[in-house]
């Protein structure tokens, strides 16, 4: 067993461990949630390649798929908080890569509708306005860790929809 605490992204850090396990690897966002800093807004950047290969599907794939990532990352990052000893350890960052895909159901197509919802998804993920706050302070475990990145997503989505109808961003 290894232990990590919130910023132990030394070279010497067990994110070499995180890496040798699958599961942890998914967690840590394909080893994007090792980077020393703002594993966030990697673990983010991670999750566009993703979003690049289902963007085509058809909406009720794309969702299902979304429910699919989101119920194993329950068990994820359950998992991997159990065997780090920290919650929610800022490494994690599969509960991001599904909280940008959230952001970018039925998003217009373009690169800059990738960039608008990426800004997007992490300022609601950063700044964690209310509800996103109080379910990320009352609900623990993996579930706790990947809802309040949904939520996150949910508002971003909206926004990120209203800005498309608008006609705010060509």
């Amino acid at each position: 067993m290894f232990l990590m605490t919130e910023n132990s992204h030394s070279p010497d850090s067990p994110c070499k461990g995180v890496m040798r396990d699958p599961v942890h690897w998914l967690a840590f966002g394909f080893g994007s949630g090792c980077s020393p800093i703002a594993p966030g807004t990697f673990g983010t950047l991670a999750a566009i390649p993703i979003f690049l290969l289902l963007k085509e599907s058809p909406l009720w794939l794309y969702l299902l798929i979304i429910l699919l990532m989101f119920l194993i990352g329950i068990w994820l990052c359950g998992e991997t908080t159990k065997k780090l000893g920290v919650h929610d350890h800022s490494g994690i960052v599969w509960d991001e890569i599904v909280g940008y895909l959230v952001t970018m159901i039925a998003a217009p197509q373009g690169w800059i509708w990738i960039l608008v919802g990426f800004i997007l998804f992490r300022i609601f993920d950063i700044l964690k306005p209310w509800p996103i706050s109080l379910a990320d302070k009352r609900i623990s475990g993996g579930f706790g860790i990947m809802i309040d990145d949904v939520l996150a997503g949910m508002a971003a989505f909206v926004i990120l929809h209203l800005i498309a109808y608008y006609s705010i961003v060509l």
